[in-house]
């Protein structure tokens, strides 16, 4: 039986089609197959090698973490050095109010955590979403999913959760004393890089404000520099009460984090202790990855030219016929096509020219582009280039 056949027989399959390519070797923003052909990644894993796969300092990182300890004990019991000093280097990023760390293991969990500090805080059990949301898959997450074909197979969901109207600033009257939290993106990664409007984010967070609801960012995709800032909050001047992160904050390994004052975080200490617990959150490996590439992000200029190159791309893409419209910001960018079979086949023939793409959760008719933020204008170009040719072929 050789690789393939096992993957497609041991591994659970998550669509009828997956991709099945297959890679030994990642540097930069290539992956290599066992041939050694080179593929330019222009997903960056769904925005985790924000600073390029496999960067020498992260891996000199995890190096030197494995050679003194992996796993010692579950989340919270030990004083673990790299636990401490990667939320320490995090959160002098971020607000004084954001000053205090819960290491999960994933973004959906950081929205598990995220919710059950919000209604142990409020008291409260109403959780608010938006249509066209994303905070992962888990059940709880997955009733602030604001998409109904992904959940309708799984219900009863949680009760107490509503979605709302993204960018609708009239129906943030619909929040009550009865919410216990809104949870939100600033930039709807599962629906083509939606942005929220200044007006409906600063609204939404005034409202909540006056209502004693939390206000929970949801950063997993958006964070870490793809915007231009370290943070997409940070464009609106707003201060989440919880943050939650995930993806690109590992530096590669599985990380995710949700973020509030010491204050708030107390809440899960007692009545009952453990009101929040994890094995393998913050594992020291993890967060010896994250912190590497979190400093590797501040020591580069890559931030400052992000804008740059991302109106690189769309300059380069928006005056195809076939090309209906662009959006996002920075190095989060969606190109909007006539039909999700085009897409397909648009992702198809950039994989036979070793460029790799993909498509949005709920958003069919667009391709997704988030290539590292180490990307150079040489790749950039090949790959506009590249997809205007395979444009014009159909």
């Amino acid at each position: 039986m050789d690789l393939e056949q096992s993957f497609l027989k041991h591994l659970a399959p998550t669509t009828n089609s997956p991709m099945a390519l297959t890679f030994s070797k990642a540097r930069g923003v290539h992956l290599f197959d066992p041939e050694g052909n080179k593929y330019l990644d222009m997903i960056s894993g769904i925005c985790v090698a924000n600073v390029g796969h496999s960067h020498p300092d992260v891996v000199s990182a995890i190096h030197e973490q494995v050679d003194s300890y992996m796993h010692l004990m579950v989340y919270g019991e030990y004083i673990q050095k790299k636990q401490i000093t990667y939320a320490e280097l995090v959160t002098r990023t971020l607000s004084d109010q954001l000053q205090c760390v819960y290491w999960v293991n994933s973004g959906t969990e950081a929205t598990e955590g995220a919710f059950k500090l919000a209604k142990r805080i409020t008291g409260r059990s109403e959780i608010i979403s938006f249509k066209g949301s994303y905070h992962g898959s888990t059940l709880g997450a997955l009733s602030a999913m604001g998409y109904e074909k992904y959940k309708r197979a799984y219900r009863p969901l949680i009760p107490g959760h509503r979605q709302l109207n993204y960018n609708d600033v009239k129906s943030l009257n619909e929040i009550s004393s009865h919410t216990a939290a809104v949870i939100v993106e600033c930039i709807q990664a599962g629906s083509g890089y939606t942005q929220g409007t200044k007006e409906f984010i600063c609204d939404l967070a005034m409202r909540c404000s006056e209502l004693g609801t939390l206000l929970i960012v949801d950063e997993c995709q958006t964070g870490f520099g793809r915007t231009g800032t370290l943070f997409a909050h940070q464009l609106y001047g707003i201060t989440p009460d919880i943050l939650c992160l995930g993806k690109a904050l590992g530096g590669g390994l599985p990380l995710g984090a949700f973020i509030s004052s010491k204050e708030n975080m107390k809440k899960l200490s007692h009545d009952p202790m453990l009101g929040h617990i994890t094995t393998f959150g913050g594992n020291p490996v993890s967060c010896a990855a994250g912190q590497a590439a979190l400093e590797v992000l501040i020591a580069s200029d890559w931030m400052s030219s992000v804008n740059e190159l991302g109106a690189m791309v769309t300059n380069a893409l928006i005056d195809h016929p076939k090309i209906k419209r662009l959006q996002g910001i920075g190095l989060l960018i969606s190109v909007f096509l006539d039909s999700p079979e085009i897409v397909i086949k648009i992702q198809k023939k950039l994989i036979e020219r070793k460029i790799i793409s993909n498509f949005f959760l709920f958003e069919d008719k667009a391709l997704r582009i988030t290539p590292p933020l180490c990307i150079k204008k040489k790749e950039l170009k090949h790959f506009t280039s590249n997809l205007i040719e395979v444009l014009n072929e159909l």
